[in-house]
């Protein structure tokens, strides 16, 4: 089983508000993705476990909420292995869109 994939995004918003902007941001992150579908997402207090498809493979892992950063780890198959630096950098700067503080 290869190595999980493991982003931190750092936030000031503090646990409650980053959570409520997570759970709205994943499918509408995942629409502006064409090649990306959302199979499931489905949250327990402060984490997401969630389970996506790209370019026909699945990739599974879970987001952690924390006071001031949000942990993604997700387990990407040999097939999309090729692509995890790719999906890091998108993956981190999707989350900062999401989690930047609008004053």
């Amino acid at each position: 089983m290869p190595a999980p994939l493991v982003i931190s995004i750092p936030h000031r918003l503090g646990r409650d508000e980053a959570r409520r902007r997570l759970q709205t941001g994943l499918t509408r992150a995942a629409a502006s993705v064409p090649v990306l579908k959302v199979d499931e997402e489905k949250w327990n207090g402060d984490r997401m476990v969630f389970r996506v498809r790209a370019l026909g493979q699945a990739a599974g892992g879970h987001v952690d909420v924390e006071d001031d950063h949000v942990r993604v780890e997700v387990t990407l198959p040999w097939l999309l292995q090729r692509f995890a630096e790719v999906a890091q950098s998108a993956i981190k700067n999707r989350g900062r869109l999401l989690l930047t503080k609008r004053d």
